[in-house]
């Protein structure tokens, strides 16, 4: 008797390798792969429960499958990942957007709500620069990264959305001699170098490096930023910047240190996490 694979089957049988590989969430994540593999919606899924699948369907499931059981992040399998309500393309070589910095792109701007000239250092995938422009319509948004694959998806992640970025090949400050904003956003690098082999597998060996290394303490690049950043910002503009858990104490020491800034505060993410600090150039 020949075994009928069902579409209920495959998805339990899902579930139940994607747990014994480590997988978190691995019913959920199951229907998602799926629905990618058979070109259909969760709800289309569960009227097709006692579909027998074609043998070309269960190639397309058992490929996905393959790639998630390597713990390959779930967003660059389906390319694409949701922040701040906008659906943005993902791929491997960039970062993928969480939802962790939709806080950065609330507070700057709640902020900034007349920000004219916008700067976003490590646009990366561009998920914080589209949001701003989104959320901003008609400011001037600029986005800087040295990696060419992100400034590639960025470019592509405003067209989808419809707005306007000057992306620029560079790192920090280095394109922009003599520019000046009105508000410079960005997440850099902060996870401490000794901690990236903690991290989960899918992050770890998969997310570019340079996107995640913060130097020996995580905070090289906010020793960078937060010293030049005044001579890039008008008078009354803003610097916001993402941080990692734990680190508001350190970051905030380095925006006083810097005796540029007042209103210097800091903003908790969904979790309760400080997940933002800026500050404004006197």
């Amino acid at each position: 008797m020949i075994d009928t694979w069902t579409t209920l089957k495959v998805l339990t049988w899902t579930k139940g390798y994607l747990t014994e590989k480590g997988v978190e969430n691995a019913r959920l994540e199951a229907e998602w792969l799926l629905c990618a593999a058979l070109g259909m919606d969760r709800v289309g899924l569960y009227v097709n429960f006692d579909k027998p699948l074609t043998a070309a369907e269960l190639s397309a499931c058992r490929a996905l499958v393959s790639r998630r059981a390597r713990r390959e992040p779930l967003q660059y399998i389906l390319g694409s990942q949701d922040f701040c309500g906008l659906d943005f393309e993902v791929a491997p070589g960039v970062l993928i957007p969480r939802h962790d910095t939709e806080t950065l792109v609330q507070e700057a701007a709640g902020r900034c709500p007349s920000a004219g000239r916008v700067l976003d250092i490590g646009v990366g995938s561009g998920c914080i620069a589209v949001a701003l422009a989104k959320a901003l319509p008609g400011i001037e948004m600029t986005g800087c990264d040295p990696s060419s694959a992100a400034l590639e998806l960025a470019a592509r992640n405003a067209g989808r959305h419809g707005v306007s970025l000057a992306l620029v090949a560079g790192s920090l400050f280095e394109p922009f001699p003599g520019r000046m904003f009105d508000l410079i956003v960005s997440n850099p690098p902060y996870i401490p170098s000794a901690d990236l082999e903690t991290l989960q597998p899918e992050v770890r060996d998969h997310e570019p490096r340079q996107a995640l290394d913060g130097g020996a303490d995580g905070l090289d690049f906010y020793r960078r930023i937060i010293p030049e950043a005044p001579y890039h910002l008008v008078s009354g503009g803003w610097l916001l910047l993402e941080i990692g858990m734990g680190q508001a104490a350190d970051v905030r020491g380095l925006f006083e240190a810097a005796g540029r800034f007042t209103e210097i505060f800091s903003a908790r993410d969904a979790g309760g996490i400080e997940r933002v600090i800026g500050g404004r150039n006197f």
